[in-house]
């Protein structure tokens, strides 16, 4: 399987160098605060990379950093109600 996932890594990487290399036109991005003269290919595959690790940042912070402390006050022994107390509060709506 991790031989699999390697290929298909290599594959898009190859992908990424002949897009960038048919894609040599000038362009030139105004970024408000500055601009950045660079080809069309390096620019578009710069932009993805860097929308994809943003999108991975706000993931991180949004859903799997909560999870992971939920998960760790659920690991702990007093987080949970005690079984007493749920049989007590089990025969008591009897």
């Amino acid at each position: 399987m991790r031989l699999i996932k390697s290929l298909i890594a290599l594959c898009f990487v190859i992908l990424g160098v002949v897009f960038g290399a048919l894609n040599r036109q000038p362009v030139h991005v105004d970024l408000w605060f500055d601009a950045i003269d660079g080809r069309l290919g390096l620019v578009l595959l710069s932009v993805l990379l860097l929308g994809a690790f943003i999108g991975g940042l706000v993931v991180t912070a949004g859903v799997v950093w909560p999870l992971r402390r939920r998960i760790h006050r659920s690991d702990r022994p007093d987080s949970g109600p005690d079984t007493q107390e749920l049989a007590s509060e089990r025969d008591s709506r009897s």
